[in-house]
């Protein structure tokens, strides 16, 4: 295990992922990726910002059928989080770089990306399930909105102080202890398996955050880039750790203040109601 974690992997003591971003490929391969990363963010986050402007900020689905609400979610996943899971994505590449190339070497980092999406993917039925409930709540009852908001907040700031958080995130900071652990396997979809691996401690890692699109807006794309600064600065500075402890008493303080401002809860306002005909 020892010459696996030495001979494929940078060793676990690297000081801060930021740091290791140099030892991770040569500058040129290195380069290359982030450009990759970069093509594939942003469009997304032009699909996003579109798709936004049309559907604008309201409650609950909006009236999105499940595969559409899917296609979209993915969208914005893949805009919000690719930029701060690129580390661990171009130091597995690493890893296969030692063992294939070319199209085979594709192929495999799509494999691990897939893997990473299908986990959110999953994570967006719940998402999906918890604005339909509450889109129907503030339908019938409008000032519901304001206890609903108040409980998302509160949730996702007790959230990003337990400790559920803090296991996830320091997997999110330094992986390198887990997926070293796939590096003497050879199975069938075993690059699958790192993805939906690493993206399962992303998903606990920013669940909290995602809490709270309930009450900002699904689609409020402010809300998403904010968001989004918050879950890259979280995994890559190092002391990013503290932010997250910073940005829950946000959270519990917005849970307070949430009954009496309804400006903190777009994405709860309900429908409009329709004219007479």
């Amino acid at each position: 295990m020892r010459h696996i974690r030495s001979s494929v992997f940078v060793p676990a003591r690297s000081p801060a992922p930021t740091g290791a971003g140099g030892g991770l490929l040569p500058a040129r391969d290195l380069a290359a990726a982030w450009f990759l990363v970069v093509l594939i963010a942003v469009p997304a986050w032009a699909l996003t910002i579109a798709q936004a402007r049309d559907m604008g900020v309201e409650a609950g689905t909006m009236g999105t059928a499940l595969p559409l609400f899917l296609l979209l979610w993915v969208t914005m996943m893949a805009a919000m989080m690719l930029p701060s899971m690129a580390p661990v994505a171009l130091t597995w590449v690493r890893g296969i770089g030692r063992q294939s190339s070319g199209w085979t070497r594709t192929g495999r980092t799509a494999e691990f990306v897939c893997g990473y999406l299908l986990v959110w993917t999953a994570f967006g039925l719940l998402a999906y399930a918890a604005l339909a409930f509450t889109g129907g709540l503030v339908d019938d009852r409008p000032t519901a909105g304001r206890w609903i908001g108040a409980t998302a907040f509160l949730l996702a700031g007790l959230y990003q102080l337990g400790p559920l958080k803090y296991v996830c995130l320091r997997h999110c900071r330094d992986p390198m202890g887990h997926l070293v652990r796939y590096a003497g396997f050879r199975r069938p979809a075993r690059d699958l398996r790192v993805g939906c691996h690493h993206g399962a401690y992303c998903v606990g890692c920013c669940a909290g955050l995602m809490v709270v699109l309930v009450p900002l807006g699904m689609m409020n794309v402010a809300a998403m880039a904010l968001l989004a600064v918050v879950i890259f600065v979280e995994k890559l500075w190092p002391r990013g750790a503290l932010l997250g402890r910073v940005v829950g008493v946000a959270f519990l303080v917005l849970a307070v203040l949430a009954p009496f401002q309804d400006w903190l809860l777009p994405g709860l306002q309900g429908s409009p109601p329709m004219d007479d005909m």
